[in-house]
């Protein structure tokens, strides 16, 4: 069965940083692209950094640009979104992502998803 877990997400101020955890488990991890995906109150879900399987390239939104970093570690079937100098408006759910294939694509054509952790930035 295919799992993912988010974690370590909570408040925090902004300007403070918070990492992000997605474990996987259930399927061969090194064949699959990782997205993270935010969604806020109100607004549709948006795609927020990716990194392909096979050569570990990396695509990130304008928005968070030089303060998200994405990051696999194929051994610990994880990949970690280090997110720094938060701002209230990156307040929202975070989720985890898995497809084969190219990552930077829509969060409808993803195949597994993971329960998602919510992030508060206070301002």
């Amino acid at each position: 069965e295919v799992h993912l877990v988010e974690s370590g997400g909570g408040l925090v101020q902004a300007g403070g940083s918070v990492r992000l955890s997605c474990a996987a488990s259930g399927f061969s991890f090194d064949d699959y692209s990782i997205g993270w995906f935010r969604q806020a109150p109100g607004k549709e879900r948006e795609g927020v950094s990716c990194i392909n399987n096979k050569d570990g390239s990396t695509f990130t939104v304008d928005s968070v640009k030089g303060r998200f970093t994405i990051s696999r570690d194929n051994a610990k079937n994880t990949v970690n979104l280090q997110m720094n100098s938060l701002k209230p408006e990156d307040t929202g759910v975070y989720y985890c992502a898995a497809r084969r294939g190219f990552a930077w694509v829509p969060p409808g054509e993803y195949d597994y998803w993971g329960q998602g952790t919510q992030v508060t930035v206070s301002s």
